[in-house]
């Protein structure tokens, strides 16, 4: 299956927070859209790896993806190494997607930051065609995608590129109450953590609303991106 976006996000729920409003946005305009997590979450303090898979289950149901692996490397100690390169790389050329999204620059978590290193490598890596994968026994042709952006996290980092999700931030967080074990719920249990106070889902729509704010719109996402972007007219620039 070709998909327009691939998605790449460390844990389950990090596509969720940081760009779910643009997922479902580009699915409502007839973009077809795939996420791959890296790892499992595992060492989340709170639910269990086989919780987290139920939950990404329901979350993508919200938010109607076409597509979702989880390539099962190690929460908290995957590499930036060829092993892991080659995987990321297989998906690339498995969904030829035309845009890649993927975890922050750097952010609160570490995880975030080396995911997006081990991506933006790949993402280069996957054009080059004496890299040799395989998928289901066939050779994959060299394939780099047109665009790679970052989307942002915890970490407060300047956009270059807001998106309006105003119709679609109370699907966004339809899907992160998905993750019942992570965040905060009336019926929640376990250890509290930073993401399962209160507080926290305050601060991302504080968040949506300040990138909101700067593009007249109630709700926006935002993103990052390593080379200089262009539109066709100035018209198009809100």
């Amino acid at each position: 299956m070709k998909l327009d976006i691939l998605v790449f996000a460390v844990h389950p729920d990090d596509a969720e927070l940081g760009c779910s409003g643009t997922i479902m946005k580009e699915i409502a305009a007839g973009k077809k859209v795939g996420i791959v997590d890296l790892t499992r979450g595992e060492l989340g303090t709170r639910g269990t790896a086989e919780t987290r898979d139920q939950e990404t289950l329901e979350a993508s149901r919200i938010m109607g993806i076409h597509a979702r692996e989880n390539l099962g490397m190690r929460d908290g100690f995957f590499k930036n190494d060829e092993e892991n390169q080659l995987k990321i790389i297989q998906m690339i050329r498995k969904y030829n997607p035309d845009v890649v999204l993927c975890n922050a620059l750097n952010d609160r978590h570490p995880d975030h930051g080396r995911a997006c290193a081990l991506v933006s490598d790949s993402f280069f890596l996957s054009g080059l065609p004496k890299i040799k994968t395989e998928y289901n026994g066939e050779g994959q042709l060299a394939y780099r995608p047109r665009l790679l952006l970052q989307y942002i996290q915890d970490y407060y980092i300047k956009p270059d590129i807001l998106v309006d999700i105003t119709d679609f931030f109370d699907k966004k967080m339809e899907c992160i109450h998905a993750f019942k074990t992570q965040f905060f719920n009336t019926e929640g249990d376990g250890q509290e953590t930073y993401i399962s106070s209160p507080s926290f889902l305050k601060v991302v729509e504080a968040r949506s609303r300040e990138f909101g704010k700067s593009i007249h719109a109630i709700h926006a996402e935002g993103f990052t991106s390593k080379k200089l972007l262009g539109v066709d007219s100035l018209g198009d620039l809100r």
